[in-house]
């Protein structure tokens, strides 16, 4: 799979690819941009170092993949001031709003939703000295290193997805005061096919999915418990050490915290963050 226009290097055995011969502050040719989302759908997840871009140049960049989401769907916290697709990523403002900080367990992005972004671009602004690293996982490599009869198994099934499905935050809290006045709640099917590979990739997540549905409450643990496993096995996983200056842009993958993220097969929309720890 060869480029003409960007230079891919894999960094991991099935997640994530660093790409050069690209400055993100200058509009970029369908050539490139092509040759990007190529490398998405193979890796999952990209990494651009030394880039210099600001918001507009961030939002310019994620509107060439696909329509820009806002911020958040609880529109919390504040997006950026004049650029309300942009999510700071700031556990401070968790603190400050919801009174305890939170990189959240292993998620792939807003799941709850009925539709989902396809994709999440993430920018470092303001990055510790140490710690605060993400990871990715595979969901893709994750269905496919399951044993025939439990792809079958989890063919078949679906899942429900709220905001705190897997009760990592406290219940009795200003966030569950807060998700309780708009509980966006969706069923998904537990495994998904990418429109554009073909692609089969589980599709739950221990932050957002709180059970699958038409089995009994032990069976759902169970199978949840089983999946879960799955997608976070360290061969299916890349990880990344944040400098000013690194994007990534990935499938909108399961990923941790640090922060983590797992890989979402929709088609469309694209997600815009700033990493500001």
């Amino acid at each position: 799979m060869g480029y003409k226009h960007i230079e891919v290097k894999q960094v991991a055995g099935f997640t994530g690819a660093e790409i050069s011969g690209v400055d993100l502050s200058r509009p970029l040719n369908d050539d490139r941009v092509k040759e990007i989302r190529k490398a998405l759908l193979k890796w999952k997840v990209v990494f651009f170092r030394g880039q210099n871009i600001d918001h507009a140049a961030q939002v310019e960049f994620t509107s060439r993949f696909g329509e820009v989401t806002f911020a958040h769907p609880l529109g919390e916290p504040e997006p950026v001031a004049g650029f309300p697709q942009i999510k700071p990523v700031d556990r401070r403002l968790y603190e400050k709003q919801y009174g305890f900080r939170s990189g959240g367990p292993w998620h792939t992005d807003v799941t709850a939703a009925i539709n989902p972004p396809a994709a999440s671009i993430l920018r470092a602004v303001n990055v510790p000295s140490f710690g605060g690293d993400t990871q990715w996982s595979n969901l893709v490599a994750a269905y496919e290193g399951l044993s025939a009869p439990l792809r079958a198994l989890a063919d078949t099934l679906k899942a429900e997805h709220r905001f705190n499905g897997g009760k990592h935050q406290p219940r009795n809290s200003k966030f569950a005061e807060r998700i309780a006045v708009n509980p966006l709640v969706s069923i998904h099917p537990v495994v998904r096919v990418h429109p554009e590979t073909g692609e089969r990739a589980l599709f739950v997540n221990p932050g957002f999915t709180s059970h699958i549905v038409d089995v009994s409450p032990q069976e759902s643990n169970l199978l949840l418990e089983l999946f879960f496993n799955q997608i976070t096995k360290p061969a299916y996983t890349t990880r990344f050490r944040w400098k000013f200056g690194c994007d990534s842009f990935s499938r909108n993958l399961n990923k941790g915290d640090d922060w983590q993220w797992l890989s979402n097969p929709s088609q469309g929309r694209v997600r815009t963050l700033i990493l500001n720890q």
